[in-house]
């Protein structure tokens, strides 16, 4: 990919972080704002457990890859194993971050949130860095599709049937999944 077709690339991508942090920043209070409505709630934090705080990078994360899909996805030949790995990226450096540094200090929400703008940024630039740095087989486009839709799947299912693991328990009510 030549050097004029990586900007646009790279200025979405950048745009990309602004938009899945100020629309995941929104989310996490959607739920209750809409009176704990269960469609909602598939998009939404439904409690305060890490794992529902995930749904806040993903969902607006698979959004902004459907709105550049139109804009990028003939710029380049890898848009959707990129944008699966970024997407991907995004939920594990959050986990990973989170536990490695309560193993050490108590919880901080500015601590949370920089987590969060991190995770973000690190999976638009891995994405970024995927789409311009050489094509892919075309056999990864339909595999890295459906790894979207199992991660979708998973959010959804979980929210309303979560496993009694400590990702997935609410550290206020001690509760799971959906209220």
């Amino acid at each position: 990919m030549t050097d004029n077709a990586k900007n646009p690339v790279l200025k979405l991508e950048l745009v990309g972080i602004v938009f899945i942090v100020l629309v995941g920043s929104a989310l996490h209070f959607t739920f209750d704002l809409s009176g704990s409505n269960p469609l909602v709630g598939i998009f939404s934090a439904v409690n305060e457990s890490v794992w529902e705080h995930l749904k806040l990078s993903f969902w607006p994360a698979l959004l902004y890859a459907v709105i550049e899909y139109g804009y990028l996805n003939r710029k380049t030949g890898s848009f959707f194993p990129a944008k699966t790995i970024g997407i991907y990226l995004m939920p594990l450096i959050i986990v990973f971050s989170f536990y490695l540094y309560r193993a050490f200090i108590e919880e901080n929400l500015v601590i949370d949130i920089l987590i969060f703008i991190l995770a973000v940024a690190i999976g638009q630039f891995a994405s970024y860095r995927l789409m311009t740095w050489k094509a892919t087989s075309r056999i990864y486009t339909p595999i890295s599709i459906v790894a979207l839709i199992l991660l979708a799947i998973l959010f959804i299912i979980f929210t309303f049937y979560p496993p009694q693991l400590p990702i997935f328990q609410d550290p206020i009510s001690g509760g799971y999944g959906f209220k």
